[in-house]
């Protein structure tokens, strides 16, 4: 870590109120692959600080702070604590609380599952979010739509594939496959009421914390259809069955929700497309193939 954003750092931990902010330890740790994260050991605390670029991604901290304050608002599921953030030249930084992981507790699998359909419970009247954010590192447009269908079609698919084309990743036949799609997404999905979503809700996005207890974090936070978070649990496969059990009892999907994993996971896998480059492409013309 540069000793200017040590620096930094310490004078962010001294205006929290840390009584000592002397960093005596940093330690890396996993943070994704945007950012680089580090345990920081500054007297009898530890803090969870990611840093990045603010020229490559601006604002992105304070979109992901914000996200996750508006998750921790819900009380439905742990949540790291926001503690500050700030920058130190081009060099922004994020300061959580440190969550020590731990191993599951016995329930661990059932209290996941009732935690998330309780944060589903949250909702609003529009699709959509007061500002943009992040999934991964590509902005993310939330502006507010209606109805679901226009909301996945416009700001997900179409969004995905506008820089996909850009990039020149994608032809013609795969965006005539997603025109013939779009012209029955309507009719796929059971009209429910917005959701609170985490948005970005794969295994690497979820830890056990001290108490064996579920705890989400690098949210990409939107109002949307619930069943984008329970597909985004199987891209890479899926949880453990008492998970989907357990949502179920609580807050139970609609018949059919199954099948709509693989429609729902069109927009990730299309986040990968412009991310990795196209080796994730043949995923998306099977499950589009399939769904047409």
């Amino acid at each position: 870590m540069e000793e200017e954003v040590k620096v930094a750092l310490e004078q962010a931990f001294a205006a929290m109120g840390d009584d000592k902010p002397n960093i005596e330890k940093t330690t890396k740790v996993y943070g994704g692959s945007i950012n680089r994260s580090f345990k920081v050991q500054s007297g009898k605390q530890n803090y969870f600080v990611k840093l990045n670029s603010r020229t490559l991604y601006p604002k992105m901290f304070e979109l992901e702070a914000e996200g996750l304050e508006l998750l921790s608002s819900a009380k439905a599921i742990k949540i790291p604590r926001f503690l500050t953030l700030g920058a130190a030249g081009d060099t922004a930084y994020l300061v959580l609380e440190f969550i020590e992981s731990s191993s599951e507790s016995a329930n661990f699998w059932e209290d996941f599952g009732r935690q998330l359909a309780g944060l589903h419970q949250q909702s609003a009247e529009n699709f959509g979010l007061g500002t943009d954010n992040y999934v991964g590192s590509l902005k993310q447009d939330n502006s507010y739509k209606d109805n679901w269908a226009d909301f996945f079609i416009e700001n997900r698919l179409q969004a995905q594939l506008k820089m996909a084309v850009d990039q020149h990743l994608v032809k013609s036949d795969l965006l005539n496959k997603f025109d013939r799609l779009f012209e029955k997404i309507a009719d796929y999905f059971p009209e429910e009421k917005p959701s609170l979503l985490h948005g970005d809700l794969w295994s690497g996005n979820f830890m056990v914390g001290e108490k064996g207890e579920p705890v989400i974090m690098d949210p990409a936070v939107y109002y949307g259809h619930r069943e984008m978070d329970i597909a985004m649990t199987h891209l890479f496969g899926g949880f453990h069955r008492r998970f989907y059990q357990a949502y179920n009892e609580v807050f139970p999907l609609s018949t059919g929700w199954e099948k709509r994993i693989e429609l729902c996971n069109l927009y990730p896998l299309l986040v990968h497309v412009n991310l990795f480059g196209g080796s994730y492409l043949s995923r998306v013309k099977n499950s589009l193939d399939r769904l047409i």
